[in-house]
């Protein structure tokens, strides 16, 4: 079932989401399930599965020379989403990037999916490698994300790449995209990022889930632009709790996403990590009761495979 579908379905009643990223390489899919396990109580309607490109690393060959090789991490999304909709019978919404694929890449593993029943997909460009200053695509892939979504747009069109293949089926996708309260960090401002909102709708976006944000008035505020906008489909807000005394310093560089000065105290003024656990958990759950009592209809967690701050939030507020 298409997300937008879940949300008419719910007539209301909020909707708790989640997602999760692919077990490093030579771990086994029971990590994955470990993880959602303690979450299905909460009834999610779907969860998400993040995709994580190949990497560059260089090793010293005996002559001195530098051999780059291709590393991937974090493999299995595809796989994932299939074992999550079997086990669970919810829908698994796989991340497409534009990094790590050209277009005919992208047609092939959307077509895949599409074999797997899989109904909804997160279009999204991808961050840069960490050797690069700014993103670069693949020889002939998608350079935006709303080229990408243009692609998926058009495979449920039945427009594919080879436009002289005859009678070709169309594919059925609802397609999600991101949305950035405080900006995406190489936007010259909030309302440059609306503008290229509209346009990845315009090509075909269903929905918007947002990056994460502790502040729910910067969500409150980026709802509000995007409806001036004309923006009407649905806002996902996504939301993590903190849970380490290093996040203070990793979120904002890496997310680039303000943390409000009374969080921020109060995790330096812990005792420790489990201290700063409890003040992430109670301070996530006050956004969420107040994003609910708001209306909104979706609120997604950001778990990356950690289920116990996650669970202890929905008991409080689903």
């Amino acid at each position: 079932m298409k997300v937008t579908q879940h949300i008419e379905n719910a007539q209301g009643k909020p909707l708790f989401s989640f997602e999760i990223l692919p077990p490093l390489k030579g771990q086994n899919i029971q990590s994955i399930f470990d993880s959602i396990d303690p979450l299905m109580e909460f009834n999610p309607p779907f969860i998400d599965v993040t995709y994580h490109r190949e990497e560059y690393e260089y090793k010293e060959l005996p002559s001195g020379l530098l051999e780059k090789k291709i590393v991937k991490k974090r493999p299995g999304t595809v796989g994932i989403c299939a074992a999550i909709q079997n086990k669970y019978r919810v829908d698994a919404i796989p991340h497409i990037l534009c990094g790590g694929f050209n277009r005919e890449d992208t047609e092939n593993l959307l077509i895949d999916l599409d074999f797997l029943d899989i109904d909804n997909v997160v279009a999204l460009r991808g961050d840069a490698l960490k050797n690069e200053i700014y993103f670069k695509a693949e020889k002939a892939g998608n350079q935006y994300a709303s080229e990408l979504v243009t692609q998926i747009a058009n495979l449920n069109k039945g427009i594919y790449l080879d436009e002289d293949l005859q009678n070709s089926s169309s594919t059925n996708f609802c397609i999600g995209i991101a949305g950035y309260p405080e900006k995406h960090m190489e936007a010259p401002s909030v309302d440059s990022d609306v503008h290229f909102l509209k346009q990845k709708i315009k090509n075909g976006a269903q929905y918007i889930i947002t990056q994460m944000f502790f502040d729910n008035k910067k969500f409150f505020d980026f709802v509000a632009k995007c409806r001036a906008a004309g923006i009407t489909i649905p806002i996902i807000p996504g939301l993590k709790p903190i849970a380490t005394k290093k996040q203070l310093n990793l979120i904002p560089h890496r997310f680039s996403v303000q943390l409000p000065d009374d969080l921020i105290m109060a995790v330096v003024k812990a005792n420790d990590n489990d201290a700063v656990k409890q003040i992430g958990i109670e301070w996530c759950t006050e956004q969420s009761k107040e994003l609910v009592a708001a209306g909104i209809p979706v609120l997604h967690y950001y778990s990356m495979g950690k289920a116990e701050n996650i669970k202890a939030i929905a008991r409080e507020v689903f």
